[in-house]
């Protein structure tokens, strides 16, 4: 068993297949959500730390537990919770929800945080049978969950280790043309984890079909030498903080404002009628 070690406050912990110990009211309420939404056939799919333990073998620490549903069962989703006496708030409508319980926390997840990527059927029905908390439940599929880390490579998160590990542990069983269906115009981001995979396991290429190599890299090349002279700029679909001088003071094209604009939006939350005491 691999031997963790204490880190500074802050860091993150080394990678360990030491198995996941939640505290017993945190897998309550874990596992309160998750019977709740099986008994009502709700359509989704768990991410997040528990999708890559079952991926890759990898065990880390998780404060809450990552729901992957489309925006309009979010909804229903949230109703059901708050009639369980779940606190729920919805920080971003167009991808984000949480219910609490004391100090637990579940997001319930329709897409990414840029608009780019949402969630849709085709998600829940190619997720995978997993047990969870002791509950009979589905994980994202590992091309699902490739793709719903494409863009998290910010300053203070990065996932292309995960996503590195995931492909490793798939040992050249993905799927890679529903990959790259799911990344659609934005397949340089594939390419770059690509190339960083191959930089980790240089003696694993192979992982990786030679033909998604060849037409990648042909596609790159061909981008490079005719650029496109009205692309428009994309850096704030990466990070919006650290792009935010591009669009602000350099001129440049607020493409998040306009993809947030036409993504699907999670419903506001039902209103609750409350007893009031005599």
């Amino acid at each position: 068993m691999a031997r963790i070690t204490k880190t500074a406050k802050g860091e993150a912990p080394a990678t360990s297949s030491v198995p996941l110990r939640l505290a017993a009211k945190q897998e309550k309420v874990f596992r309160e959500v998750l019977t709740l939404l099986e008994s009502q056939k709700l359509p989704y799919a768990v991410a997040g730390a528990f999708a890559l333990r079952q991926h890759t073998g990898i065990c880390r620490f998780t404060k809450d537990l990552d729901v992957f549903l489309s925006s309009k069962d979010i909804s229903i989703a949230l109703g059901l919770l708050q009639k369980k006496g779940f606190s729920c708030e919805i920080p971003d409508p167009v991808w984000l929800a949480k219910a609490r319980r004391e100090a637990y926390f579940v997001d319930l997840i329709a897409g990414m945080s840029n608009g780019v990527i949402t969630v849709d059927s085709s998600w829940i029905e190619r997720s995978l049978p997993a047990t969870i908390v002791g509950i009979k439940t589905r994980v994202l599929a590992p091309e699902e969950l490739i793709a719903s880390k494409l863009f998290v490579s910010r300053r203070e998160r990065f996932d292309g280790a995960d996503i590195a590990h995931v492909i490793y542990a798939s040992r050249g069983t993905l799927e890679w043309p529903r990959i790259l269906d799911l990344a659609g115009e934005h397949w340089e981001l594939v390419l770059w984890n690509l190339v960083l995979f191959r930089y980790v396991y240089p003696a694993r290429s192979e992982y990786i079909p030679r033909s998604v190599w060849e037409s990648l890299l042909t596609r790159f090349a061909d981008q490079v030498r005719s650029p496109e002279p009205h692309a428009k700029f994309r850096g704030s679909l990466i990070d919006p903080r650290m792009f935010a001088i591009d669009v602000e003071e350099w001129g440049m094209d607020d493409i998040l404002k306009e993809n947030l604009s036409r993504s699907p939006k999670i419903c506001p939350l039902p209103r609750i009628r409350r007893r009031h005491a005599r």
